[in-house]
């Protein structure tokens, strides 16, 4: 009778103790610490564009000047502008903490609507951003 109970004791044991080893195996990757989750040095925030100008839907004139800031951008050169497809020259001028980027519609766009497209490129997906917005181009 004791052999029985000594038996069941080990073989709870030894299920208990395997149980507690693959749960530390599956969850080893899943830490708090620096080198896991969120806590790496190369993780980044996502790129932020706002402020926008001239608004969305406004009239402007063909040539117009258009400008945005961009945050969380490490440089200005992961920043690509299109206009109704069309890539557009961009200046950046760093404004702690933003970027302020400026362009120009491309002399083509005239008497259309074109979209002002934003992408902003990174090291993963988790660091890029696309927005943009429409503007309403006049007749020469």
């Amino acid at each position: 009778m004791n052999i029985n109970k000594a038996l069941i004791t080990l073989t709870i044991f030894a299920f208990l103790s395997s149980g507690a080893v693959t749960a530390a195996e599956h969850h080893s990757g899943h830490g708090g610490g620096a080198k896991s989750g969120g806590g790496s040095a190369s993780t980044c925030g996502k790129p932020q564009l706002a402020k926008f100008s001239p608004a969305h839907l406004a009239n402007v004139a063909p040539e117009a000047s258009f400008s945005f800031i961009a945050f969380n951008v490490d440089k200005p050169e992961y920043i690509t502008v299109t206009a109704k497809n069309i890539p557009v020259e961009i200046t950046a001028e760093f404004k702690d903490p933003f970027y302020l980027i400026k362009g120009k519609l491309p002399a083509s766009l005239v008497n259309t609507a074109a979209r002002i497209n934003i992408k902003v490129t990174g090291k993963s997906p988790h660091c890029e951003a696309e927005d943009g917005w429409l503007l309403l181009i006049a007749d020469k």
